[in-house]
């Protein structure tokens, strides 16, 4: 995977460049059509979530209703952790600049990149993807969109922990958990209190309408979804006989 232009990382004149690239039929290889028809088949089920048998709210099916849901130009901003992961791989991306995050994987950047998206795309919905430690890196920048008439819309998943390193810890130093365990607040209740519109969902059949209400709302919003602890990034393949039993293992 590169990062930014290409141009200035293929370090060849243009015209030695194209002298070495592969004619076109042999770039594709030889298997045809079938193969690439394959390879967009595994795609579509790769991006197609699954359902959790975890408690809490099923971030997969979150990230449906919002695809569903949310403008083909919309811009999704992430931070960085477990959380963001749900959103990476199952939100489409269909326009330019529609996608924000960090280059080296730096916390705290999916509410001021929201809110900068807000400002920049005045007709388009911004929509910060997150969890709860995340969100609380940089929860400050709201008020940036009330000062400044703008309507982002914030989903913190809230399992309490900082996954990532829980993840991590849970596989090296078993039963030896550190540091990870967070005591949040009612998120949503804070930026009720900015004057903004707020809603906490524990069940994920009630995603849905929180997320109409908050649309709907015209004001900055944020939707505080509980989490299960145990549920950490989506399973590495979306087969059904081994999604849930990847959780299980978790």
């Amino acid at each position: 995977m590169h990062s930014g232009r290409l141009d200035l990382q293929v370090v060849a004149a243009p015209a030695a460049f194209a002298a070495a690239l592969p004619p076109a039929g042999a770039a594709r290889g030889v298997r045809g059509a079938d193969w690439m028809t394959e390879l967009a088949a595994d795609q579509r089920r790769f991006a197609t979530p699954l359902p959790e048998t975890g408690p809490g709210v099923d971030l997969g099916a979150v990230c449906a209703v919002l695809e569903r849901r949310l403008p083909d130009e919309r811009v999704v901003t992430y931070g960085s952790g477990n959380a963001t992961l749900w959103g990476q791989r199952y939100l489409s991306h269909n326009v330019p600049h529609s996608l924000v995050g960090p280059r080296n994987g730096a916390m705290g950047l999916a509410v001021p990149a929201a809110v900068a998206a807000s400002l920049a795309f005045p007709a388009r919905q911004a929509v910060a993807i997150c969890g709860d430690g995340d969100f609380m890196m940089n929860p400050q920048e709201l008020s940036a969109a009330f000062a400044h008439g703008s309507a982002p819309l914030v989903i913190v998943a809230d399992n309490g922990i900082y996954g990532t390193i829980a993840q991590h810890q849970r596989a090296q130093y078993p039963g030896r958990p550190s540091g990870t365990a967070a005591t949040n607040p009612d998120f949503a209740a804070g930026i009720r209190s900015f004057g903004g519109h707020g809603e906490y969902v524990e069940r994920t059949g009630d995603f849905g309408d929180a997320l109409e209400r908050a649309l709907a709302s015209g004001l900055p919003a944020l939707i505080h979804l509980r989490t299960d602890p145990g549920t950490m990034p989506p399973p590495a393949d979306n087969a059904p006989d081994t999604h849930n039993a990847e959780r299980t293992a978790r």
